[in-house]
């Protein structure tokens, strides 16, 4: 990424509130949040106070999980995270402040052992670069410090090894990503490549967890230029329904409001900042191929649409491929889904292409395909001889 004079002003404006937050409690930079107090126990309170969030993503949080929490900042979220995965999950906390890093792991020891287990690991570099770990390049710097323009070629091909061959968080290795009120302190111009970066270390099947300020109107340009604004979550504030736009650009699906603050965290100029919690899902990725599968939409909106187009008619047998059978069939469609599914089941070698542009629906008959079905007296499983038909 080159840095421009605005970008650097951006990144020295979080870099040093953040390290003052570090030091000293700074109010203004949260919001309000209940978090689990069975989880807060465990946590020195130098930790609960330097805690700079919005919301509590650490809900969804599921044992054994590899969690990664990005903006770790004290590592509060970590160590709650740590609590619920139990010893054999993992949670890596990725952060760019180096004082907030310092406080983090001053605590993982006398932390893990209240917990009973240490799982927690922490990581220098920035969330829209997740392959580059800072701190092995730090490393090599100290070792062949830059001072030609040889020293500098030299540099970036240890940076292009080090994202190739020593990822700091590698490609599909992550069940859930976790982030609290950091995603808009990242310059917008690199906004894409994080979310894009979210995609990238998730799992198939995996989710992510993040509470962030967001705005009810788009941010004027004069507040973006206002690097104090920046550290103080406004300028970088994306609008709500872009925000949710961004999961689903990056290929992610099942987009939730999970949380949403009712009154604004603050007012600049009319428009109103606000915690939002979204919860979204990987795993749409992949050939579309037909094994007579079916869902049907249970309601209760009359039809509903989802991330990729399909169109799903409440009590009508929607024609599907498997990947997409495989979606509906788990969280978070589950609950408002019935999966259908054929009599004979169609071995993945004899799975022609299926056609997921189209939305048709599944003829009852496809389903039985292949099968000679017997007539069944109605009631004729359900009859007990002493006390009569259900």
């Amino acid at each position: 990424m080159t840095l421009t004079d605005s970008s650097l002003d951006v990144l020295e404006s979080v870099r040093s509130r953040y390290s003052e937050g570090a030091r000293t409690q700074v109010p203004e930079l949260c919001c309000p949040v209940d978090y689990d107090a069975s989880l807060l126990k465990v946590l020195p309170q130098e930790i609960i106070d330097r805690d700079y969030g919005c919301g509590d993503p650490s809900r969804f949080v599921q044992k054994d999980d590899v969690v990664l929490d990005l903006g770790s900042g004290a590592g509060k979220i970590c160590y709650m995270a740590s609590q619920l995965t139990g010893a054999k999950g993992r949670v890596i906390g990725v952060d760019a402040t180096e004082d907030m890093l310092a406080l983090a792991r001053e605590h993982s020891g006398s932390i893990g052992e209240k917990i009973g287990w240490t799982n927690v690991s922490f990581r220098r570099g920035h969330i829209q670069d997740l392959a580059l770990d800072h701190e092995k390049l730090a490393e090599f710097i100290r070792k062949s410090p830059v001072n030609s323009l040889a020293g500098l070629e030299l540099l970036r091909e240890e940076e292009h090894r080090l994202r190739s061959e020593e990822p700091m968080i590698a490609d599909e290795s992550v069940d859930l990503v976790l982030s609290n009120c950091v995603l808009n302190l990242v310059d917008n111009r690199d906004k894409k490549k994080m979310f894009a970066e979210i995609h990238r270390v998730l799992k198939r099947g995996g989710r992510c967890a993040i509470s962030d300020i967001v705005s009810d109107e788009d941010v004027p340009a004069h507040l973006e230029n206002d690097p104090q604004l920046w550290s103080g979550c406004i300028s970088g504030a994306m609008r709500e329904d872009r925000f949710l736009q961004a999961f689903a650009d990056a290929g992610l699906y099942g987009l939730e409001i999970a949380a949403y603050q009712s009154e604004p965290w603050a007012v600049v100029e009319g428009i109103e900042f606000r915690s939002m919690t979204v919860v979204a899902h990987k795993g749409k990725e992949g050939a579309c191929l037909e094994h007579n599968e079916a869902v049907i939409y249970n309601g209760p909106w009359k039809q509903v649409v989802d991330d990729d187009g399909h169109v799903f008619r409440r009590g009508e047998r929607t024609a599907v491929c498997r990947k997409t059978f495989e979606i509906m069939s788990r969280a978070p469609y589950g609950t408002s889904i019935t999966p259908i599914e054929p009599l004979i089941e169609v071995a993945e070698q004899d799975a022609a292409p299926f056609d997921c542009n189209r939305n048709v629906k599944r003829d009852a008959r496809e389903t039985k395909q292949g099968v000679i079905r017997e007539d069944v007296a109605p009631g004729a499983d359900c009859c007990d001889p002493t006390e009569g038909c259900c």
